[in-house]
């Protein structure tokens, strides 16, 4: 084994400890304990069995899981909750617990009443529970797992963080049981009691006390975590996503036009709309332009126009659009929403949904948007990535098209900014950049302070705030202030609730949050300005990005 991949190792199992003692496992604790204090001396061990079982298990495939299943991203939780009702049952009525047991019975090959099936079962469900636990490590092991990429180097990292997360929570379901083994004397009345005991921590978890629980305590970990931020860590988490060379080489060609060689097919699309499936060998001889896009994504929504303008004047003469939605954010991953983002858009070219990111794989791509512009032959002849160059990619057509050089161009204004502006900013700790303020607290609320100045570009802070992966959930008095240089300023935002929009102290609007997860425009002046935004959130809306224009 690689002596680099050892020390991946060794950070993955770190990282699970790490997760295991830090606020986001203290709402399972209650249940570990109980759970630990019902049964034999082995049965702490059943119980840990089962969670690094299942949160091994359902990190990989959970995603690709409820896909095939058509079911709510949100239903294995809901289901481990349940199951945690139905053990806390078990406890406060024996008979209905010896009942429970008797399928599970296998697990342990003794006979029924043991208790460690019934401890498997209970680890089970808070491995479910304790899965949306994580940082950089289970970041990566979630990416490949999106892309249904199940390598043995991504399965070991799991494994060595779930390891690593069971130490400490051992410790706990030993404590629980050792606890009561000494106050035996009343054992129904002690079973019923960590029953109920249960059974409350659960109940929490339904009404998601469990987040509140976490912002009541200080964020003693944080140094801790730097670990997995390291760059050893994130060298090696690099190569655990590891992609292959481009597929793409470019040479010479008669039409002027270079060419790329064979485009690759649509691999791991789980949908289809507007169409059915397509294929390249079903599109030789059309020329094709694939699309990579996301409906949030202002950029792609700058290009939505002249894609659409296309389409209109030039589908009679051959030309096959294919918009391959691979999603930025997790509700881009909801297909209902594409649809629906499609319909209001006025989309009617086929798109292919690319939740798996597979295709997105197999062309090596790595923006949005990105346009593949394919002739005849099914042999890719330009590449574009990003806004702009519209007159060139019509060109480009018209010329594989064989349509004449003098041909009148679609009158489509061309709205890329060209103008310096703000970069775009994203607000989640992964891609998080040019923010001062309060040290960041991951994966839980917190409270944050704005600082004295914000240099031009950079954002800010204020109120309770729970900075997740990919985006910032607004807590009490939530406030966010940005430095901005642009004409346009847009959010990606989710939740129902309102915010209001203030630059420098005057009010400027006030915006309605709700319905489908998407950009919200916050500011459009006549020209190019610079300014103090200042954001007021209701508690409960989520934000993802700015871009700006």
């Amino acid at each position: 084994m690689d002596g680099r991949f050892v020390i991946l190792l060794t950070i993955a199992f770190a990282a699970g400890i790490v997760t295991a003692v830090s606020p986001c496992v203290f709402p399972v604790l209650p249940i570990l304990f109980a759970g630990g204090g019902t049964g034999s001396r082995r049965r702490p061990y059943a119980i840990i069995a089962g969670l690094v079982a299942s949160f091994a298990t359902f990190t990989l495939i959970a995603t690709w899981l409820l896909r095939a299943l058509h079911l709510p991203q949100d239903f294995l939780r809901n289901l481990s909750i349940a199951l945690l009702f139905v053990v806390a049952a078990s406890l406060i009525i024996p008979r209905f617990g010896v009942w429970l047991e008797r399928p599970l019975a296998a697990l342990s090959r003794r006979a029924p009443g043991n208790d460690l099936g019934g401890g498997f079962l209970l680890g089970a469900s808070l491995g479910l529970v304790f899965v949306p636990c994580g940082g950089p490590v289970i970041a990566a092991v979630s990416a490949n797992a999106a892309r249904a990429s199940f390598g043995a180097g991504t399965v070991a990292v799991t494994v060595a963080y779930a390891l690593g997360a069971a130490i400490p929570m051992l410790a706990v379901a030993a404590l629980g049981q050792r606890a009561t083994s000494r106050i035996r004397a009343n054992a129904p009345a002690l079973r019923t009691a960590l029953g109920v005991v249960m059974a409350a921590a659960a109940l929490a978890l339904v009404f998601n006390l469990d987040q509140k629980l976490q912002t009541w305590f200080p964020d003693y970990t944080h140094a801790l975590q730097g670990l997995e931020r390291t760059s050893v860590a994130r060298k090696e988490l690099a190569t655990l996503q590891h992609r292959g060379p481009s597929p793409f080489k470019a040479t010479a060609a008669a039409s002027g036009l270079p060419d790329y060689g064979q485009a690759p097919d649509f691999a791991g699309i789980t949908s289809w709309l507007h169409s059915k499936p397509l294929t390249m060998s079903r599109l030789r001889g059309k020329v094709v332009l694939v699309d990579f896009w996301t409906y949030s994504c202002i950029n792609c929504l700058r290009t939505l126009p002249h894609l659409e303008a296309w389409d209109a004047r030039y589908r009679k003469a051959g030309l096959v659009i294919v918009g391959v939605h691979t999603p930025e954010f997790a509700f881009e991953h909801v297909v209902s929403n594409v649809r629906e983002a499609s319909r209001k858009l006025g989309v009617r070219y086929p798109v292919a949904i690319d939740d798996d990111y597979k295709t997105w794989d197999a062309y090596q791509n790595d923006a949005w948007p990105a346009e593949y512009l394919i002739d005849k032959r099914g042999h890719v002849r330009e590449i574009n990535k990003g806004e702009g160059r519209y007159d060139e990619t019509e060109r480009s057509i018209q010329t594989l098209l064989g349509e004449p050089s003098n041909a009148q161009l679609a009158s489509v204004r061309d709205r890329t900014p060209q103008h310096l502006t703000t970069p775009e900013s994203y607000l989640g700790w992964l891609r998080l950049d040019r923010y001062v303020g309060s040290p960041l607290r991951a994966d839980q609320y917190w409270d944050y302070t704005f600082p004295r100045q914000i240099p031009l570009n950079d954002l800010a802070y204020a109120g309770q705030w729970r900075v997740q992966r990919e985006r910032i959930q607004a807590g009490r008095g939530a406030r966010l202030r940005l430095h901005f240089l642009a004409q346009n300023v847009y959010l990606v935002l989710s939740g129902r609730g309102k915010i209001d929009v203030l630059v420098g102290d005057r009010h400027v609007k006030t915006v309605s949050v709700s319905g489908l997860s998407r950009l919200y425009t916050l500011l459009s002046y006549p020209g190019l300005s610079e300014g103090a935004l200042e954001l007021r959130f209701t508690p409960g809306i989520s934000a993802y990005a700015f871009t700006f224009g």
